[in-house]
């Protein structure tokens, strides 16, 4: 009964700590979530600036399978070249190390402070910054709490007859004390809430020295797991899993190394420092710090290695199915966001290649089958729209902060802009385009040329309409108003043609108009990616009326978009 209460409080205690170790990584995130990210994938153009850029994420973050994650999506898009991927996980296990080396000091007398401190801000905060900070400082105070729990309920396990068998049975062997502890922190999704725990268990005297430093062994081996596990994707996607492969070989290889030298390496860290919890703290950070400086000079032959193994999907994939949408990081919401962006991105690309197509089709030489071809590239678009939509809608909203729900917002209008915008280039402007080829309709020199400017046209407005998603560029989103209203203008002018030009035998009179009316509309729809920038900029009109009279102003309240 003794032995059932114990298992029940401890059980507790280590909900406890993975619960504050929650608190503090959804605060962070929601505080700074976008801007680790943005300052990540700077990072990594370089093996040591990778490095240090994992491991203060990392820090950060309190968790080194969230950097897993972020590093992972930008690798699998290839935004990001695989060694600098890999050198960035070696900085995130250090990372890992150097948090259990904080919360390993006898520290708990501030526990209260924190928790009080984060309660005032979250329940008082009016920013939404501060009531993120204060989730992160009440994580931090039950971390603590949760730890000094547990150095007290191990206390009676020196007593208890029936544990202390359990424990002697595998006492003398280290791996089967590596592998249990591999379990605990793939369980809890977190080497620190597993290395706390060993560190409680040595302090208590239920495990010895050597039994403590190969425990701490399986608890970098089991974090390992988690990324590998959860690297979501098309099934033959395999060159996704080559970051936590790599990963997973790293902790591998250096498990082995460290279990051959286990002897002395213990007798190295207890002469360092004999107190266990000490014992324990150093224990982690020396291993991933080795790991860390021995496998840095093989990452670039490692990277090879696995691209090797895991080659890319084969080049005919349908190109409608979803390539970034992984399903294990929606409860990151920056990341998912990102993978969500670079799938809009894809879409941005079938409709460049729509217009293109469109540009084609009013030539004489236009293929017939111009109208199937546009629509199975429609069709892609549409696809890969409804993904992205039913992706975004599974982030939960409660862990979304101010900028990532903005962002949010964002990505769905422009996703919904481009769906727009290609259904306008396929049901309509190359219908036009096929009624010329079969009624054998013909446009004047000029036209055809005015019809070709407008679509490069086109094809150059949506490239700024994706700077503007992208990295929110002011001069972007002003040009990318300004040429919605020169497309405005060239509707007027066709328009003017169409009522001046003269009857022409096997002429198109109304063909051009149609057109260049299509035009415009996919102008208006990209052109709409512009808009809140500019809104928060301050930099549009409230109406596009020259003079209203005041009565009349005044019943328009919604700002028009320019």
């Amino acid at each position: 009964m003794q032995e059932a209460r114990l298992l029940l409080e401890l059980a507790g205690e280590a909900a406890l700590l993975l619960w504050g170790l929650h608190m503090v990584q959804s605060g962070v995130q929601r505080a700074f979530g976008s801007r680790l990210q943005r300052w990540l994938g700077i990072a990594l153009g370089g093996q040591v600036r990778a490095v240090l850029a994992g491991l203060g994420v990392t820090a950060a973050l309190q968790s080194s399978t969230a950097t897993a994650l972020m590093v992972s999506s930008f690798a699998a898009s290839g935004a990001v070249a695989l060694a600098p991927a890999l050198a960035a996980m070696l900085g995130a296990n250090v990372g890992t190390a150097l948090i259990v080396q904080a919360l390993a000091f006898d520290i708990t007398v501030v526990f209260p402070p924190l928790v009080l401190v984060g309660v005032v801000a979250f329940r008082r905060g009016t920013r939404s910054r501060t009531r993120d900070l204060g989730r992160v400082s009440i994580g931090l105070g039950l971390m603590l709490l949760a730890l000094h729990l547990m150095v007290e309920s191990m206390a009676p396990v020196e007593a208890s007859p029936t544990l202390r068998q359990g424990l002697a049975l595998i006492a003398a062997q280290m791996l089967p004390n590596l592998l249990l502890a591999a379990i605990i922190a793939w369980a809890a999704h977190s080497s620190v809430a597993a290395v706390l725990f060993v560190a409680s268990l040595a302090s208590s005297g239920v495990v010895g020295a050597e039994a403590a430093v190969a425990m701490v062994l399986g608890a970098n081996l089991g974090s390992a797991l988690n990324p590998l596990l959860e690297a979501g994707g098309p099934a033959g996607d395999r060159a996704r899993l080559r970051l936590p492969v790599g990963n997973l070989l790293n902790r591998v290889l250096g498990c082995a190394l460290a279990l051959a030298l286990l002897p002395e390496a213990t007798r190295w860290l207890a002469a360092l420092d004999p107190a266990p919890a000490r014992l324990v703290a150093n224990a982690h950070l020396a291993f991933n710090l080795a790991a860390a400086a021995l496998a840095f000079p093989l990452l670039p032959a490692l990277a090879l290695l696995l691209r090797r193994l895991l080659p890319e999907r084969a080049a005919g994939a349908d190109a409608g199915a979803p390539r970034y949408l992984d399903e294990a990081a929606l409860n990151t919401p920056s990341v998912a966001l990102a993978n969500a962006s670079r799938e809009v991105l894809r879409m941005a690309d079938g409709l460049e290649a729509m217009l293109k197509g469109s540009a084609e089709a009013f030539g004489d030489g236009a293929d017939r089958d111009v109208v199937k071809t546009m629509g199975r590239m429609d069709d892609v678009v549409d696809r890969l729209h409804h993904a992205v939509h039913a992706y975004l809608a599974r982030i939960p909203r409660e862990s979304l902060g101010d900028e990532e729900g903005r962002r949010l917002a964002e990505v769905q209008a422009f996703a919904i802009a481009l769906e727009h915008a290609a259904d306008v280039v396929e049901r309509d402007l190359v219908h036009h385009a096929e009624k010329r080829r079969r009624r054998g309709l013909t446009l004047a020199p000029e036209e055809a040329q005015a019809l070709e400017t407008l679509h490069a046209t086109l094809v150059q407005q949506l490239r700024l309409a994706v700077a503007v998603f992208m990295r929110e560029d002011a001069e972007a989103a002003r040009s990318l108003v300004r040429g919605k209203e020169g497309l405005r203008e060239a509707e007027r002018a066709a328009a003017r043609r169409l009522t001046e030009a003269e009857p022409v035998t096997g002429g198109a009179p109304g063909l051009l108009l149609d057109a260049v009316r299509d035009l415009r509309r996919v102008g208006a729809h990209l052109a709409a990616v512009a808009h809140p920038l500019l809104d928060r900029l301050g930099e549009l009109l409230p109406s596009r009326l020259a003079a209203e009279a005041p009565d009349q102003a005044a019943a328009i309240s919604p700002r028009s978009m320019v």
